[in-house]
């Protein structure tokens, strides 16, 4: 009962903020203009929805703190994912605001310093020694996953609706386990990311999340991983994260190859995005993104397994979902995108 509570607290303060975010951002002029050549939408789009589903998720925490008797360690470690959010989500302001973007490097510098931050407050990779090696992974773990979210963000509903799906999966592989945090913090976050979607694919009250929201969905994630136990039956099931987020893994992978194959810098915008490709290859954006959707279910449900399987099975599953995407890839990387 309590974390149905926690997730409709979510989703309705969501749903209730994402429009005072859009008369914000019309009031002061914060749109997204499509002045790149990579930018996929056509006309001036307000930002700040991403601010809508940080405060909602942000109010649901402190008032889930008031009604629910934290253990020490798991107040500890939603301190550090608040602190880590805060930061987080003026980088992406900072990056929606500057007409350009903030440069890369800036933002990596910045993106660093607040895994040091998780690992402060004891939200780690803790599986492998020496500690500095630990430390080294979780920071690329962190960074890259942040950052593996804001890639995808290149179309409505995607990036949204792709971390709700993920997030929901953390919530139930983490329900059995001691740390309580990810579970009232992810299924938080399902339902602020769902109270954002309607605004986020509708035609006419339309806004974006911007960075500050792609960029805060990856923070929370990559956290919810690092605090999740997955090896009660099968050692190897130590790798369902990489499967829960598959999808944004495999585009940032994607994308980076494409552009080094062509010369290009893997850190600059390009439109080689395996959506985009879905939808030159004749899909609608809608169906593109509901193709999405579906996989990404999929993909949970074959993580859950692997943490409920013997080892044997869990192999399979990883062997699966790897040719999967090594087939998908080798069609895929075909599809001329514009």
């Amino acid at each position: 009962m309590a974390y149905l509570t926690v997730f409709f607290s979510g989703l309705i303060l969501s749903f209730l903020l994402t429009p005072v975010m859009r008369f914000l951002a019309l009031r002061y002029s914060i749109f997204d203009h499509p002045i790149s050549e990579v930018k996929t939408h056509r006309t001036p789009t307000p930002y700040l929805g991403g601010l809508a589903i940080f405060f909602a998720f942000m109010i649901t925490l402190v008032l889930v703190r008031f009604f629910t008797n934290f253990p020490t360690g798991t107040l500890r470690a939603l301190r550090g994912i608040v602190f880590g959010s805060i930061l987080i989500v003026l980088l992406g302001l900072a990056d929606d605001l500057k007409l350009n973007g903030l440069n890369y490097k800036t933002k990596f510098f910045v993106q660093i310093l607040i895994s040091f931050l998780l690992i402060w407050f004891d939200i780690r990779i803790k599986f492998i020694s020496p500690s500095y090696l630990a430390y080294f992974l979780t920071i690329f773990w962190v960074v890259g996953i942040i950052n593996a979210l804001n890639i995808i963000d290149i179309m409505d509903g995607l990036a949204g609706g792709i971390a709700a799906i993920a997030s929901l999966s953390f919530f139930f592989i983490a329900l059995l386990g001691e740390e309580i945090y990810v579970n009232y913090a992810s299924i938080a976050l399902t339902g602020a990311c769902l109270g954002f979607l309607p605004y986020n694919l509708s035609q006419k009250y339309k806004i974006f999340m911007g960075d500050a929201g792609s960029l805060f969905l990856g923070f929370l994630l990559a956290a919810f991983s690092l605090g999740t136990y997955y090896t009660r039956i099968s050692e190897i099931a130590l790798y369902a994260p990489v499967i829960i987020l598959a999808i944004p893994i495999y585009d940032t992978l994607f994308v980076m190859y494409m552009r080094i194959r062509q010369g290009r810098s893997p850190f600059l915008g390009s439109k080689d995005h395996f959506a985009l490709r879905l939808e030159a290859w004749g899909l609608s954006r809608k169906k593109t993104v509901l193709l999405a959707y579906l996989l990404s279910l999929f993909l949970a449900l074959f993580a859950w397994l692997v943490t409920r399987v013997k080892t044997i099975f869990a192999l399979l599953i990883y062997i699966f979902v790897l040719l999967f995407f090594f087939i998908f890839s080798f069609y895929i990387r075909k599809v001329k995108v514009r």
